[in-house]
């Protein structure tokens, strides 16, 4: 039965962590949690096809507000019929609403009160984006989560200055709300605060008041050491309703992202597989290795042993890192959508395990999947 866009259904709890597992229900069809979202920031994600990652049960996708809005632009995509028409895709997307922008394109804007100044990093003409722009933005783009425009600052970062960026933050938060939005279209809440715990549970607690869809954990994966990132998923989560979605945004790490999910974070969302996979590095169960390194060059295994994905029941680890080394763009396709099938090959397991009281073997088989073969 279809469920209003919001509802959350938490379906079974751990018994040993605050781990869940859930279904969040949007505009367009229900996301199964804990799960791991595809970066699509140019309204592609990069070496995979629409077709390959439906495919490949990929359940949502993740779009930039500004980039988005910089090329191709609003008219573009409104005259198309949308962010879901536009690239082809039917299943649910979330936009970041370029809060993150502000922190990763520091020489380009200048940040104010009411928003931010940025000379865009394509032909250095004046863009300003505040929260009224990135909602308006995100209702033409007709994304099914839309998240609030924040400021994300950097690691270290003092006192004064995350003070200051948790004002921000809560100010645009509730300007953010009174906002239109497209038919269906759900809002998250950002918990900043760097790595002052207080801040974060003041900044939790003051966005719960607003009352939003679902509340995500940002300002993390920015540069700090591993145990700062945990503490900052562990002070942002403590204040957040257990009905809500969670999620931690930029965080890729499986190891990681099962650690999050004992605290009970539910959403994810990182470059990392598809970055990696450019880089000819291939994820397994094992660990990741570099399948472009010479070492493979007559290699007749699969990408990965036990694999079901078409690149590891097609094709010998030989001629993946053959065509790395003569620069094939198919290398690329193929190692991309390998990473993507691991990746939702393990949030799949995840779920399971938490379906069957087991998550706490699972994550310990994980614990230090990212270290190379």
């Amino acid at each position: 039965m279809l469920q209003k866009p919001g509802t959350f259904e938490i379906l079974s709890e751990d018994s040993d962590s605050r781990a869940r597992r859930g279904r969040l229900w949007t505009a367009h069809g229900p996301v199964e949690t804990p799960v791991f979202m595809p970066v699509g920031t140019q309204a592609t994600v990069k070496g995979i096809s629409p077709a390959t990652m439906e495919a490949l049960d990929v359940p949502i996708l993740l779009g930039n507000t500004y980039h988005l809005n910089i090329r191709p632009g609003l008219d573009i995509i409104r005259e198309c019929g949308g962010l879901h028409k536009f690239m082809g895709w039917q299943k649910p997307i979330l936009t970041d609403s370029g809060g993150f922008q502000v922190f990763s394109l520091p020489k380009l804007r200048k940040i104010r009160d009411h928003g931010v100044e940025f000379n865009s990093h394509v032909d250095g003409a004046r863009v300003f984006l505040g929260p009224v722009e990135a909602m308006e933005i995100q209702r033409v783009l007709g994304s099914d989560i839309a998240m609030v425009f924040d400021e994300c600052p950097p690691y270290p970062c003092d006192r004064v200055y995350a003070c200051q960026a948790v004002d921000r933050t809560l100010t645009w938060a509730a300007l953010c709300l009174e906002q239109p939005r497209a038919e269906g279209q759900l809002m998250f809440g950002i918990v900043q605060g760097g790595e002052h715990s207080d801040l974060r549970e003041r900044c939790a607690r003051e966005l719960v008041g607003m009352g939003f869809d679902g509340y995500a954990v940002g300002g993390v994966s920015v540069g700090e050491p591993e145990h700062i990132l945990l503490k900052g998923v562990v002070d942002g989560v403590s204040a957040l309703p257990v009905d809500r979605p969670r999620y931690l945004m930029g965080v890729g790490k499986m190891s990681q992202m099962m650690a999050a999910v004992a605290e009970g974070v539910d959403m994810f969302d990182c470059v990392m597989p598809t970055r990696f996979a450019r880089n000819g590095t291939a994820f397994t169960r094992a660990g990741r290795y570099p399948v472009k390194a010479g070492e493979y060059k007559r290699d007749t295994r699969p990408v990965e042993e036990g694999c079901t994905c078409y690149t590891c029941t097609t094709f010998p680890r030989a001629y993946v890192r053959h065509l790395f080394n003569v620069n094939e763009v198919l290398g690329v396709m193929l190692l991309t959508l390998h990473n993507i099938h691991r990746y939702m090959s393990f949030m799949k397991e995840a779920r399971e395990a938490l379906e069957n009281n087991a998550f706490a073997a699972f994550r310990r088989e994980y614990a230090h999947l990212e270290e190379v073969k």
